[in-house]
């Protein structure tokens, strides 16, 4: 049985060697193209519809539509945190986490944003000293609420 994350590497060698685009991958089977390539690379389990779909978009074997299909673990990949691209994003939340956390609770009061019910969007912003990459999280709101286990 083949992993999530080495059949989700093999997918993206054979969508990437078909020319076919995230953006294009994610409008064939009706899904955001953040959570198409987060699926596809093992974060997220892919409804069997939708595998199908892939499979006959990238022509897939069955077993690498198998591992699509199955509940992820979700851990950090340490081997990942030295990729330039992810540890900016780990920087990021260094210098700015505690000042958007402060923000939050200023606006919603205390709690958390959450990263199970939110939507992620990524574009391309023209810019005069350098194209931007504009990311925008958009988060359900979770107040932390005390209710006892005893009914």
């Amino acid at each position: 049985m083949i992993g999530k994350r080495e059949a989700g590497e093999q997918i993206d060698e054979i969508r990437r060697k078909a020319g076919i685009s995230w953006e294009d991958l994610a409008g064939r089977i009706g899904r955001p193209p953040v959570w198409t390539a987060s699926a596809v690379l093992g974060s997220h389990p892919v409804p069997a519809a939708e595998a199908e779909m892939l499979r006959e978009a990238l022509c897939l074997d069955p077993e690498l539509v198998d591992a699509l299909t199955r509940q992820p673990t979700r851990t950090a990949d340490p081997a990942a945190a030295g990729d330039p691209t992810i540890y900016r994003f780990q920087e990021l939340i260094q210098v700015y986490g505690p000042a958007l956390k402060a923000l939050i609770h200023e606006e919603f009061g205390d709690g958390i944003m959450s990263a199970i019910n939110c939507s992620i969007d990524l574009r391309r912003a023209e810019h005069p000293g350098g194209d931007r990459v504009v990311l925008t999280i958009d988060g359900k709101f979770l107040p932390y609420d005390w209710v006892s286990a005893q009914g």
